[in-house]
């Protein structure tokens, strides 16, 4: 089989586990070909990210005219085809998923896409988000393209499911993946019960030959890290109200942050304000190696997010052996256990964050190691990428068949 995967935006640096998905995926002999919208080299600095961003196609740089030309060459050929799709962007312009003039350039990319995949002889399109890249691979399909399914990450795509079509999506695919099951339960919300079918759980995964002899926990004062993107939804100004609570009581707690954003500005101010320059380390972001070394500095990983769909990085960290705290929501529940991988807690609780991190802290040393083992044993169950591939060529050859 051929397969296309289609992401708005890729590589980005924290799309590693798209990367490590498509990899194993082709490790099972299934040729794949990499569409993106657009890129950008700028923002890259891990040597596989800047290899992947080689070996991807951007729809976007064949410039306006020749996505016109091709989009009026589908029209003149395939009329019915074109009416239809025209008639399913005006509806779904209608309906707020975005302006007309943005469907209509949704429809242009998806008309690129088709011809594209008839070129490259491409079996089935995959797309990577509940967005716009699967729009685009829906249109492709109404324009004369290839199948088409999707993965749904969350949890972006659940904070407007009905403007986005989630359901209407589901119905002209072939098959939809989420990445949990509270990520499935949210799918059904939205799909008619007759779709139900489609749609899959494939976990994301972990490359578990780099995730071999974790190194023990670091001597010294309580150290937690926090890995993610400076933006709301990953609760980071929480975690440091949190963070400062439980300082006060104990100043021989440390924290890292990896990673970079909007707030990191609102960040460095309550730091700051709170006197905790020493206690609080700022890091920027990481490549896969950095974010491992973070890991293996800390006693445990803390995760404050307010909207998540399964974070890869709960995942990293179990199998680095390490304690995770996390707030109680999204899929989370279903890879972390409280008093076994670690603690979950309300999310948009600082108290309840503050009272756990001291906790942790006061935990033995022997109760951590327990807890990290537990951590590392059920993400190696779980979530091998391997596996998940298997899961994830099963189904595209179902639908090709």
């Amino acid at each position: 089989m051929r397969i296309g995967y289609l992401i708005n935006t890729y590589p980005r640096p924290s799309h590693s586990f798209i990367r490590r998905e498509i990899k194993a995926v082709e490790a099972r002999n299934l040729a794949i070909h990499r569409f993106a919208m657009r890129g950008n080299a700028a923002d890259l600095s891990d040597p596989a990210d800047l290899a992947e961003h080689g070996r991807t196609e951007r729809v976007l740089e064949a410039g306006g005219r020749r996505l016109l030309a091709g989009l009026l060459a589908r029209a003149g050929t395939t009329p019915g085809q074109f009416a239809a799709a025209l008639t399913l962007a005006r509806r779904r312009a209608a309906a707020g998923e975005s302006s007309l003039a943005r469907q209509i350039i949704y429809l242009a990319e998806g008309a690129r896409i088709a011809a594209r995949s008839k070129q490259l002889r491409l079996d089935h399109i995959h797309a990577h988000f509940g967005t716009n890249s699967t729009r685009v691979a829906a249109y492709s399909r109404l324009l004369g393209g290839p199948r088409f399914s999707f993965t749904v990450h969350g949890p972006e795509e659940f904070d407007n499911p009905q403007a986005l079509d989630l359901g209407g999506k589901l119905a002209l695919a072939e098959f939809c993946a989420t990445v949990s099951s509270y990520g499935r339960s949210q799918m059904y919300r939205w799909a008619a019960t007759a779709d139900w079918d489609k749609v899959k759980v494939v976990h994301c995964g972990l490359d578990l030959d780099r995730w071999t002899d974790p190194t023990p926990l670091p001597d010294g004062p309580f150290h937690m890290v926090a890995v993610g993107r400076f933006a709301e939804q990953k609760g980071f100004g929480l975690l440091i109200r949190g963070f400062a609570q439980a300082w006060r009581s104990n100043p021989a707690l440390r924290l890292s942050l990896v990673g970079d954003g909007e707030l990191r500005p609102e960040i460095e101010a309550l730091v700051a304000a709170n006197g905790m320059a020493g206690a609080v380390r700022l890091l920027g972001w990481q490549d896969e190696t950095g974010v491992r070394a973070a890991m293996n500095a800390a006693h445990a990983l803390v995760t404050p997010s307010f909207a998540e769909g399964l974070p890869v990085v709960i995942m990293e960290a179990m199998a680095c052996a390490r304690p995770v705290i996390a707030t109680y929501i999204a899929g989370i529940p279903e890879l972390v256990r409280p008093g076994q991988e670690g603690w979950l807690i309300p999310a948009g609780d600082p108290d309840a964050l503050a009272r756990t991190m001291l906790e942790a802290a006061e935990t033995g040393r022997d109760q951590l190691e327990r807890m990290g083992a537990s951590a590392r044993t059920r993400v190696t169950a779980r979530h091998d990428i391997n596996a998940s591939a298997a899961r994830l060529a099963e189904l595209f050859s179902r639908s090709t068949g």
